[in-house]
């Protein structure tokens, strides 16, 4: 499992069933436009992959390039193009995080670990975190801690905050949010932000919703 969808393993008939079934924002509720028949269009045009749409849609130029080929709207892959790029957070650096040793940070990134990405893939089991531990001098239950984070900003619209926040609130990784009662998580964070004062916005039940839907594409 890699800290970013395996973009290459995902068809766009995968990627339909996930925008059909996505609380979409309001501005972006016009991708489910004829979304079976442009998915075929940009089929026609030899795109069969999560990838290889990501790469026709990456910059100006090779979208209109596309758009025209497949006779599709500008406007449509252009709000395709930021819904996709949504589901490839990028990573946070480590001294985002608020509540952990400094010094602790400040090792891992001597040792080139530096953001969330590679510190997931350099704890990827219990095994690797005590081998981590030891080459880096990072104390075993800091790296742990990281290491949850590290895996819950995997999760679209998870940000440091958040993530301290779904730890605090009980939900310690990927899976754990995936398989949560939306009530149940809306309550638990509404609880914990209360308590912590995180921010000054809420969580909503809406909210809580999309984070357990997104947390299920991470788990594939």
């Amino acid at each position: 499992m890699a800290y970013h969808l395996e973009a290459e393993k995902i068809d766009l008939d995968d990627l339909r069933k996930r925008i059909e079934a996505t609380d979409l924002i309001p501005s972006r509720v016009s991708l489910l436009d004829e979304i079976g028949r442009k998915m075929k269009a940009l089929e026609q045009q030899g795109i069969t992959t999560l990838a290889g749409l990501r790469n026709e849609l990456k910059n100006s130029k090779r979208l209109e390039v596309l758009a025209n080929a497949a006779g599709i709207d500008i406007e449509y892959l252009t709000l395709l193009r930021r819904e996709i790029e949504g589901y490839f957070p990028k990573p946070f650096a480590l001294s985002a995080f608020d509540g952990l040793p400094k010094n602790e940070i400040a090792k891992l990134e001597q040792n080139g670990i530096r953001d969330t990405a590679a510190l997931f893939e350099a704890t990827r089991g219990a095994k690797r975190i005590t081998e981590l531990a030891e080459s880096t001098r990072v104390a075993e239950d800091i790296l742990e801690a990281l290491a949850r984070l590290a895996d819950l900003t995997r999760i679209q619209w998870v940000s440091p905050t958040v993530a301290r926040m779904l730890v605090a609130a009980g939900y310690e990784n990927v899976a754990r949010v995936a398989t949560a009662d939306a009530e149940e998580l809306y309550a638990a964070l509404a609880r914990v932000n209360a308590e912590g004062k995180y921010f000054k916005g809420t969580i909503g039940l809406r909210d809580a919703k999309r984070l357990i839907q997104a947390a299920s594409y991470c788990l594939f």
